[in-house]
């Protein structure tokens, strides 16, 4: 445990490298925590506070910065967010994209970073299912959607199965699980698999599978603004490679969405810290996030990305204040 002396230098020491970015020496932190303590009694405390793995000192200065961990402390035990201080413009109701797209806007905006909003999960719903055979052990699964949208997916059976049986579990699934979400679906044909033949229940797992990455395929996109923002952090414009790194994060998506499905199941804002949630393995990078809601049922998730040298009482005011105007704006009738 740390003493509250050591509490307080550390917290000096973290608000004064988020706000100049240069590593920080005992002198200015004798300064910046106004403590009256000598130099070597605040170098002492600092090796210690670097020996706790809190802080570190590069090797170009005689100066200390915070590690993930010294963030991460900081965040959940030091930070004081001002509530009244942040004037964001409201977002109107609108169309869920148009919403969407200002929110992300919205976002970079503020906090001069890059604004992030996963876009709200719909049920994946069959309206209708059929099967189709290619050739031996390869089927054709055409899957359409309430909306009449049309998916097509070939799927590679262990069995051949006849015309007869397809048409029997096509005919099944459509009788029984037309219209019912996919995550239903999967469950109630889990527990009536013993009421089916053996071959009919294998060919209908497969088919729930294939509708599942059929129906999901085109949701859960990720709207991005703002990636130009980190051309002017100097953590991202001094080293080419961690800013290509984050370029290729948000150009493919795929670990994004991880993440913020993850932050979409807790309450309120989130924050990730360099590499610490393991899906987006950047040591320069911290994720603010919070989940949004429409009718008062959480949909999707926004968040702002930005150098873990951020300020996060600013950032957790913007993603949260964001994630309420959002809610209201997409809960509005139209």
């Amino acid at each position: 445990m740390l003493d509250e002396r050591a509490k307080l230098l550390l917290k000096a020491l973290v608000e004064r490298y988020i706000s100049d970015g240069q590593p920080v020496g005992s002198r200015t932190l004798s300064k910046a925590s106004g403590l009256e303590l000598s130099p070597a009694t605040i170098r002492n405390v600092m090796s210690d506070l670097e020996e706790l793995g809190l802080i570190a000192s590069p090797h170009t200065s005689a100066g200390r910065v915070p590690t993930t961990r010294g963030y991460r402390l900081f965040v959940d035990t030091m930070l004081t967010v001002q509530r009244d201080d942040l004037h964001a413009p409201v977002l109107s109701p609108d169309q869920p994209q148009r919403v969407i797209a200002n929110a992300a806007h919205l976002l970079s905006s503020l906090s001069q970073f890059v604004g992030v909003v996963m876009t709200p999960r719909r049920a994946s719903v069959f309206r209708h299912i059929e099967f189709m055979r290619l050739s031996e052990r390869r089927l054709l699964v055409i899957i359409v959607s309430p909306e009449g949208d049309v998916q097509n997916r070939i799927l590679f059976t262990e069995t051949d199965y006849t015309s007869s049986q397809l048409i029997e579990a096509s005919n099944y699934l459509n009788t029984h699980y037309a219209g019912m979400a996919i995550e239903h679906v999967r469950g109630r044909v889990q527990q009536e698999l013993v009421k089916l033949q053996s071959e009919i229940a294998a060919l209908m797992q497969a088919a729930v599978q294939v509708s599942t990455d059929a129906l999901a395929e085109d949701q859960n996109e990720v709207v991005i603004s703002g990636e130009r923002n980190l051309l002017s952090v100097s953590d991202f414009s001094n080293d080419m490679g961690h800013l290509r790194q984050a370029f290729d994060l948000f150009e493919q998506k795929t670990q994004l969405m991880r993440l913020l499905d993850v932050s979409s199941q807790a309450e309120g804002v989130r924050i990730f810290i360099g590499g610490e949630s393991q899906i987006v393995p950047m040591q320069e990078l911290s994720v603010v996030s919070a989940p949004y809601e429409v009718d008062g049922q959480v949909v999707g998730t926004l968040g702002v990305i930005g150098p873990t040298r951020m300020p996060y009482d600013r950032m957790i005011q913007i993603v949260d204040i964001t994630s309420r105007l959002m809610s209201n704006a997409l809960s509005q009738p139209k």
